[in-house]
């Protein structure tokens, strides 16, 4: 389909979402990317398909296929009465903001921004405490003592995923060596994957054997290049150790799942409610993963020193820097 042709689809069914009558049902609007994105969208499609499995509700979902598509989508799902409307990615926030004013009487979520208004949950997760388990897994698998990575979009989020996985790795040894890379400063720079593939290269070329990837769609690029170099990667919000088995160390899941399903759940269940909800480690929100695809690469000792500060995280004795709120990451 061309950009032309994609762009006629978006403003079709979005008129004929207000044309519809209304449904009561849930909806998604997804960010750009597309649903099935190895990575965000698709975790929440997942978490969404959690609740339709579990309930037999259907739900209405969408693919946005620009920013300023939001709008609309926004606006069509609220006309035709459903609850909630559920929006993914920061960049959604205005479209969000607008909506909710628009339709007062309707119940809009976002994930991963914060939108002040009465009838809006906004959802954020702490992403440093995840990358802070990643960044010393990287460290101890690491045998150059260099590792990479390779973010989205130069945008808070971003940055306070890289300060926790400088800090993770710091704390295996202070002689640790991290690169980085941001791959842009709009939106586009988290549907690059062949941009995202040349900046790993990149890290590879300067020493660097395991790569992190906070980079949506361009992030499948990075697992692709670390993955022909022989050299490790890690995988971000779903689990995509299964891309390239044997290669990725492991996957820090930003639990956009869940978000969306305790969404549509409290909808059903008459107890959703306004406000912001931050979720990490300690309420679910941020995990590691370990399955048969990476079970070989992470050892004994690299578990139970993740394990261990995980826990020490979740209870509060370690503190993670949150580069977005309390200022410049001091590494």
């Amino acid at each position: 389909m061309t950009p032309i042709q994609k762009t006629v689809a978006v403003l079709a069914l979005a008129a004929g979402l207000v044309a519809t009558p209304a449904l009561g049902e849930p909806a998604l609007v997804y960010s750009v990317g597309g649903k099935f994105d190895g990575s965000f969208n698709e975790a929440a499609f997942r978490g969404a398909e959690r609740f339709s499995a579990e309930t037999g509700e259907p739900y209405r979902d969408f693919e946005i296929v620009r920013d300023a598509d939001s709008l609309q989508a926004l606006r069509g799902f609220a006309a035709r009465g459903a609850e909630p409307v559920v929006a993914i990615g920061y960049n959604q926030a205005a479209a969000v903001a607008s909506a909710a004013k628009d339709f007062p009487q309707t119940d809009f979520s976002i994930v991963d921004m914060v939108v002040e208004a009465p009838n809006v949950r906004s959802v954020v997760f702490r992403e440093h405490e995840g990358s802070y388990i990643a960044g010393l897994l990287a460290a101890m698998a690491s045998k150059t003592g260099t590792i990479g990575f390779v973010g989205g979009m130069d945008i808070p989020i971003i940055r306070r995923f890289l300060c926790g996985y400088r800090q993770g790795a710091a704390s295996v040894s202070p002689d640790i060596r991290v690169l980085f890379n941001m791959t842009g400063d709009t939106p586009a720079a988290f549907a690059d994957p062949a941009r995202g593939a040349e900046l790993a290269r990149g890290q590879i070329n300067r020493g660097a054997d395991v790569i992190i990837q906070a980079a949506g769609g361009t992030g499948i690029g990075v697992l692709q290049a670390v993955a022909d170099a022989g050299v490790l990667g890690i995988g971000t919000d779903s689990n995509q150790n299964g891309l390239y088995p044997g290669r990725i160390l492991t996957s820090i899941r930003k639990r956009v799942d869940v978000a969306v399903y305790r969404n549509f759940a409290d909808a059903k269940a008459g107890t959703w409610s306004a406000g912001i909800e931050v979720l990490g480690l300690a309420e679910g929100g941020m995990d590691w993963v370990i399955d048969d695809n990476n079970r070989a690469l992470v050892t004994a000792q690299m578990e139970a020193a993740a394990g261990e500060a995980a826990a020490r995280i979740a209870d509060g004795t370690i503190t993670v820097h949150d580069a977005a709120s309390d200022g410049e990451c001091p590494l």
